[in-house]
């Protein structure tokens, strides 16, 4: 008797433990396409190509083209959440990609700037010399 009613319980927990797997693979096939996800990737990339990413983060950027490429690649055989997942590292990437572009023109700008102020200095400091 003791044997007859273990056997319920481990089909009851094989079942149990089975189900939540079952109802993920159904999702997955049934989730529609990340539209949204991979237009933010889209817009992200051209918001990078418009600061200029390809010559100061030009690593950046193409992660972020090729991970785009790949979730579209996931969305036609029909793998939502890896097209979900790629397609939100794509944007991250072009976000980096935009920010390091950002970043390396405003240092350039405030190389110039320095290198301006200097130059006043000295034309101050040589016209200051000539009066006396």
């Amino acid at each position: 008797m003791h044997s007859y009613q273990k056997a319920p319980r481990h089909a009851a927990r094989r079942f149990a433990l089975g189900v939540p797997f079952l109802l993920l693979a159904v999702a997955c096939a049934s989730m529609p396409p990340p539209t949204e996800n991979l237009s933010a990737a889209q817009q992200a990339i051209a918001n990078a190509e418009r600061v200029d990413a390809a010559t100061h983060a030009a690593v950046e950027l193409g992660e972020a083209r090729a991970k785009l490429a790949s979730a579209n690649a996931a969305v036609s055989e029909k793998q939502m959440i890896v097209a979900q997942q790629l397609a939100d590292e794509s944007r991250a990437e072009a976000e980096l990609a935009a920010a390091r572009s950002t970043v390396a023109k405003a240092n350039a700008v405030n190389k110039d700037m320095k290198r301006s102020t200097e130059t006043l200095i000295e034309e101050m400091q040589r016209k200051t010399g000539d009066n006396k």
